[in-house]
């Protein structure tokens, strides 16, 4: 059983930065991919970046790749999402994800955080 809890949204203006937590609990967090998806309002979830449980091997969706920086730290059981230049359509509730392969399906991973908002204004 894995417990994921995000935090670090909030609101931006254009062109800002924000950066996600997402805080683990359970023994198998370091053997897992994980991920963090959005979803906007009227919109489906959607992936933005997954990372291997090494680090070595991340991927990102178009919208976001050389803006966005996905992390993570076994020790301390959490992965970061260091987001810059935000934009506008960057707005969504963001979601952490626990799996166990590194694709961008929702429904290849096990657990989910609450979401976190973010609003960015223009």
């Amino acid at each position: 059983q894995v417990q994921l809890v995000e935090s670090g949204g909030g609101s931006v203006q254009a062109g800002g930065s924000l950066k996600l937590s997402c805080a683990a609990s359970g023994r198998t967090f370091s053997s897992r991919a994980m991920g963090w998806f959005r979803q906007a309002p009227g919109k489906e979830r959607e992936f933005v970046a997954v990372i291997g449980w090494s680090s070595i091997n991340t991927y990102y969706a178009d919208s976001v790749k050389g803006r966005f920086t996905i992390s993570r730290d076994n020790a301390k059981n959490t992965v970061f999402l260091q987001m810059n230049s935000l934009k506008p359509e960057d707005t969504a509730v963001y979601y952490c994800a626990a799996g166990s392969r590194l694709v961008a399906v929702t429904t290849e991973y096990d657990y989910w955080g609450q979401g976190t908002q973010v609003t960015v204004s223009s």
